[in-house]
Parts: C-alpha cells; structure tokens; sequence
C-alpha cells in the first residue's frame, strides 16, 4: 500500500517537473554571482537555497586580486552590477552606507601576559592605483546579489531543502521537500561546508588533505576601539598608516584574532565590527567546560592590548565556534555537477583569499558552463581545469598559511614568511588586469583565456621562481617547527632567496633587510616599480605586462579624447 501511495506521489511530481539549465544549490555571494552571470547570458537558471536573506556571513575582508576579478567578471558576462563592488564608494552608494573600507593588512605579534613589542608589527598598505578596497557587511552584500540574480531572471527559492538529486546521463532531477522537482541539465552546489552533493557521493575526505589545522569563533560586536586609541606604542614607531583603517590580525602562538570595522570609512551608518579568533585545535583543545564566551574572555585575559580595545564593547551576535576548519574533497567537478569553491573545500580566514579564490572559480566555471549550453555538450573533460583550479587555490594557500601559523612565534621568520606573501600580490594583480583591460579594449576573449594557460592553476603569480620561494617556505619552518632549524637561520634562508629573486619588486622593500616591516607604496614609488618593470626586470611576463599596460593606457586615452 505504501509504495503504491509513493508511485503515485511521483507519478504526480514527474507531471509537474520544472525544467531549467542549471540549478543551483546556496545563494551566498558565490551562487548568488554566478546565477546572475548565467541569467544574464540567457541561460536558465533556479538558486534555490535552504536559508534566507539576510543573514549573518563572515569573509567580509576583500582584496586587490579580489577587485580584479569582479572588474573581469562585469565585463565579460555584462553584469554591471559587479561594479558596486569595485570601490568602497560604489558600494556605499549602490549597497548601503554598512561596509568598512580595507586600506591595508596589519599584523602585530603578542605574547601571553605581555604588551606587544613595537618592532614586532608588519603592515602592507594597498597602493590606491591597485584598489579601493571594503570590509563587506556579508548580509546586505549578499541579500543584494541574491536580488540582482532574481532581476536577471532566476528562479529564486528561499526556506528551501533538497531531499534528492538524481542523476543520469542527460542531467540532473532535483527533489524538494515541498514536493518541488525541478530538471536540470548541469547542478552547480555553493552550499559551502554542508553540501548535499558531497554528502550524496561521500565526496569528503576523512581527515581533510592539508597540512594546515585550526578551529575558529566568531561574532558581531558593537564598541570595539580602534587599535590605534589603545595602543601603548609610541608614535615613531607605528606604521604610517591607521591599524583601523584596513583589516588587523593580532598574531598569537599558532593562532590569530581579526579585528575588521564597518565604521572606519566616512558615512557609515554600521557601528559594528566583525571579530575572531582562529588557532590551532592541537594547540588550544576545544573545551568542553568552558561556553565560547568564557573561552573568548579567557583568549582576551591573555593579551593585555587586544583586551582593551574590547572594554566596553558589547557583543550582539552568539558566538559561532567550530570544529576543525579544513575539509576537501576527493572530486569537485563530476559528470554534470561541480562543487564550487566552499563546497569543495576550505582552509582558513588569513590572507582573506576566500572571495577572491570564489570568484576565480566562478569565472572558470561560468564560462564553460555557457559553452556546454550552447553546443549541449556536458562532458566532464570541458571541466577538468575547473577541478585543478580548485586544487590548487587550496594546495598553494595550504603551504602559505601553515607556514605562517608555524612563523607566528619567530618575528623574524614572520617577517620573511609576510614577505613572500606580499612581494608576488602585485605582479599577480596586474597579471590579471593586463588581460581584463586588453579584453575591454578589443574585445577578443583570448587575452582572458590567457590567464588559464599556466603550469600553476591556483597559484596567484604562476612562475617558477615563486612556487619555488613557495615551496621553500613551506619546507623551511616545517623544519622550524620540528626542530631541525632554529628561527633565525629558517628566516635568513627565506630572506637570501628573496634576494636572489631577480623577478621580485625591490622598490617596495621586500628585498630589504628585516629593519622594513611597514610596506606602504605612495604614488611615486609606484611609478618606480613601474620603471623598474619596463627596464629592469627580467625579460618575461613582468616585463610584458608592464609593456602592455603601458600601450592598453595610450590606446584607452586615445579613444577617451576621440570619443570627445
């Protein structure tokens, strides 16, 4: 009887079948985003997701190479919207007057029961010609994409729950709890760390393949005084620039908290800042007796100057507290489905790469995901590099921040491993905008398709010499940490091959002695690098950009006076 009354309920859903090209599952920034871009190209598209806007979302922190992927995927997919985010006025005047701006990254160093050493601080200020950065106040900024995706012509779910995907050669059947049943030709899944995909192909590995362990908790707060009204630290000392006017990491053994204000641009309406702390769970046990707010007031005790900008602060979120942070995925791209970004894997908060990597993917994604519309031809091999791009993305942040957890207790080896993070942002950035600006110029997707033709998918500057300076990083405090190399002799390893890097900028000071810990490039050594670019860098691919972005400028400026 039982399974006739089921025979039947299907008979009845299967006449009711919603057909769609791809469906997708989440509808954060990741799935949100990408919907639009597919709508918008004339693609059908359903973003169903099992909450609700608006909501609370960390990765709030965004960067340069962040800032040039939305400048690319605005542009080729013709999505203007994306342009709300290029700016931190843009985003006040198009999303809401709630976000921060991320003028820089600073770092300070603290030791337990101590005040921090001034001359154990490191802070990279973004040039403005790169970008004008935000801290994203995640629940308007993702409420907002989610409605921009709607405009295109998604079809939106809210409070909704996938109870079955079933596939078959020709796509996928999506079943609803509320009896919905929506057929799709591709399923997309930025459901993040609770992908139903995952769990439905047991997809995660067990334990995850990184090197890198740390547990987090976080929250919203309300009161938190700037670093720089609380700080013990002498003026000669400080960096030339506000710790509160980008994102703060107070570095701890193994660990560190975050400190990003939505109040530290002029015109906010947002008195909130967004906090943490991640750290190792070898190191710090999750405890059992404590609640996470006595265990984050026990963090605070420890660290006198990260305590005070906490006094009458008030918390107006409950703390989120985590497991293990790391997970991956044994598969993200399989026949007729793809894990996208957090659904396939994640690692951690610092650097904040989360969007940016995101945004990568999507665009790797999207644009074979159009092409598979267009000639109907879904075959897992037109996806592979978007499954080695996610592997790397993940692979090369693993080998960058496990070092950096090892170098938290050594400034010196900190300071060596801040550089080789710091020294290949820029290149890395203008790789990308090089192409983006060519492409607007002519329109030829060629010098997009570029930026995958790369030995290193997922590496930020993919050359040899920095996976090399990468990998010896990574190789280097390992042996710190096991004690086969004392922190000096580790940090002066990375420094001499920073030195030797004939393809690093030396006119920011990343090739200088330990002494330079503020980085901070003013408009005239950017024209510097940029000489240096064109003259003395090697010959190769800095040189070209450099030589490329020259000509792309006159010809821009050209057009601009003839369209007068």
């Amino acid at each position: 009887m039982a399974s006739k009354v089921m025979a039947k309920g299907q008979a009845k859903r299967s006449d009711n079948v919603q057909h769609c090209d791809v469906f997708i599952l989440g509808s954060g920034l990741a799935g949100s985003v990408a919907g639009a871009i597919l709508a918008r190209q004339g693609t059908k598209v359903v973003l169903v997701d099992a909450g609700q806007h608006p909501r609370f979302a960390v990765g709030e922190s965004m960067t340069p190479q962040l800032i040039e992927w939305l400048h690319i995927l605005k542009s080729r997919f013709d999505v203007p919207e994306l342009g709300h985010l290029l700016s931190a006025k843009a985003v006040a005047d198009n999303i809401g007057p709630h976000h921060g701006k991320k003028q820089s990254f600073g770092f300070i160093k603290h030791e337990a029961g101590r005040e921090p050493d001034p001359e154990q601080a490191t802070m990279f200020v973004i040039p403005k010609v790169l970008t004008d950065a935000s801290h994203l106040f995640r629940q308007d900024s993702d409420q907002y994409y989610f409605n921009v995706a709607a405009k295109y012509g998604c079809v939106t779910r809210q409070n909704w729950f996938a109870t079955d995907l079933d596939f078959d050669d020709d796509g996928v059947t999506i079943t609803g709890r509320n009896g919905e049943v929506f057929r799709a030709k591709y399923l997309i899944d930025a459901s993040g760390f609770r992908s139903p995909l995952a769990e439905k192909f047991a997809l995660r590995e067990q334990p995850a393949r990184f090197k890198h362990h740390a547990r987090s908790m976080f929250t919203h707060y309300i009161g938190v005084k700037p670093f720089d009204d609380v700080s013990h630290h002498p003026v000669s000392k400080r960096p030339p620039a506000q710790w509160h006017g980008g994102t703060l990491h107070h570095l701890i053994e193994r660990g560190w908290f975050w400190i990003i204000p939505f109040d530290n641009v002029k015109g906010s309406k947002n008195p909130m800042c967004s906090v943490g702390i991640t750290m190792d769970e070898r190191t710090y046990p999750k405890p059992t007796d404590l609640t996470p707010e006595q265990e984050w007031q026990g963090f605070l005790d420890k660290y006198p100057a990260v305590k005070r900008q906490f006094v009458g602060a008030k918390r107006v979120r409950e703390w989120i507290s985590t497991d293990r942070l790391q997970y991956s995925s044994s598969r993200s791209i399989g026949p007729r489905w793809c894990l996208m970004s957090h659904a396939a894997g994640f690692l951690d908060p610092l650097y904040s790469r989360g969007l940016s990597n995101t945004f990568e993917v999507v665009y790797s994604l999207c644009t074979r995901i159009l092409e598979s519309v267009k000639d109907d031809d879904w075959s897992v091999e037109r996806f592979e590099y978007v499954e080695q791009l996610e592997r790397g993305l993940l692979q090369y942040n693993d080998d960058l921040v496990n070092a950096s957890y090892i170098s938290f207790s050594h400034f010196r080896l900190w300071n060596a491993v801040f550089r080789v993070w710091g020294g290949f942002l820029t290149p890395g950035v203008m790789r990308l905008h090089r192409a983006r600006v060519q492409y607007e110029l002519d329109g030829n997707e060629q010098h997009l398709k570029e930026l995958e033709n790369t030995p290193y998918p997922g590496l930020w500057w993919p050359h040899d010499e920095f996976k090399k300076i990468l990998e010896l990083t990574a190789e280097v405090c390992e042996k710190y940490e096991i004690g086969e190399l004392d922190g000096d002799t580790a940090a002066d390893t990375i420094f001499t091959a920073l030195r030797e890097c004939e393809g690093l900028n030396p006119v920011f000071g990343w090739k200088d002695d330990d002494s330079t810990r503020f980085v901070y490039p003013t408009t005239a050594m950017v024209a510097k690098f940029m000489n240096w670019s064109l003259r003395k860098a090697p010959e190769g691919e800095m040189r070209d950009i450099a030589r490329s972005l020259v000509k792309s400028g006159l010809r821009s400026a050209l057009q601009g006076k003839k369209a007068l």
